[in-house]
């Protein structure tokens, strides 16, 4: 399966080789999931740190909640949400996360939940106990997941794009997160990034909304100076925009692209690091 599935390749695909991970919240999983989801929410709640032990205690932490969901190495792993804009990219948050710790089968359910539904199949609501497995960690795509100290050494170079896609309002600095405007000890962007914002990836369809194709995207990236050969150091409040933004780019063949997990959550916490405060265009 290629990274973005339509519901009717995962129902043609559904069997014991494919785990189907479920990000929602728990209410929503057991008002109807698809037979056989395993409910993974923390996927979404999770708030990353980009230290040593922050890394650690996250690959940690997921490698265990990827293996008790029965995911070996050899099944394949479609992850999804309510559509895909309703959970922040959650589902592609929990694709990222897959891709770090080099688990080498990943795909997301393109629409999520509300596609499988206006495609007319059935959701269940019978609990699943999924089978333990021991989840193969792959460090070798370890790069994928950026640290402050990455962002730091990009600031100024010309040559690496530190693209936000954040909402609007965070990034002309009336509010510091999706959690509410003082979430944050900080409101404002990195220095130097551009922006565009994560709808943008994203359009309007019959069926909901729906990533780009890889033309559409890249007139996106065209917009702020952004080509296939472009370094692009991404980051949002926590990971989620930025790693549907991820997949968007990843589709559409920008070669380079990495996440800065830490994201604002982190980066506005440390009052050593410069951030551009204010509105980003002459008042």
């Amino acid at each position: 399966m290629s990274v973005l599935v339509s519901p009717q390749t995962l129902k043609e695909n559904l069997g014991p080789d494919v785990v189907v991970i479920d990000t929602r919240d728990p209410d929503s999983f057991k008002a109807g999931h698809i037979a056989g989801a395993v409910n993974l929410h923390e996927i979404f709640t999770y708030l990353a740190t980009s230290s040593a032990d922050g890394m650690a205690e996250l690959s940690a932490k997921f490698a265990a909640a990827f293996g008790a969901a029965g995911l070996d190495g050899a099944k394949t792993a479609v992850l999804c949400e309510q559509s895909m804009n309703t959970g922040f990219g959650q589902s592609c948050r929990g694709y990222f996360l897959l891709k770090y710790l080099g688990y080498p089968n990943a795909a997301v359910l393109h629409g999520g939940v509300d596609a499988w539904k206006a495609a007319g199949f059935d959701l269940h609501t019978a609990p699943l106990t999924p089978t333990p497995a021991s989840f193969p960690v792959d460090p070798s795509a370890a790069a994928l997941m950026l640290t402050q100290a990455d962002m730091q050494a990009a600031l100024g170079n010309p040559s690496i794009a530190i693209l936000d896609v954040r909402d609007v309002d965070e990034w002309i600095a009336d509010s510091s997160s999706p959690y509410g405007k003082d979430f944050c000890p900080r409101k404002g962007r990195i220095p130097g990034a551009r922006w565009i914002e994560w709808y943008r990836f994203m359009k309007p369809t019959a069926e909901g909304p729906r990533i780009k194709s890889a033309d559409e995207v890249m007139a996106e990236c065209a917009s702020v100076g952004i080509t296939k050969d472009t370094p692009v150091y991404l980051y949002c409040f926590k990971g989620a925009r930025a790693s549907n933004t991820f997949v968007a780019l990843k589709e559409a063949g920008v070669k380079d692209v990495r996440i800065y997990f830490g994201s604002w959550n982190e980066w506005s916490r440390d009052p050593s690091l410069p951030i551009d405060e204010g509105l980003p265009f002459a008042a």
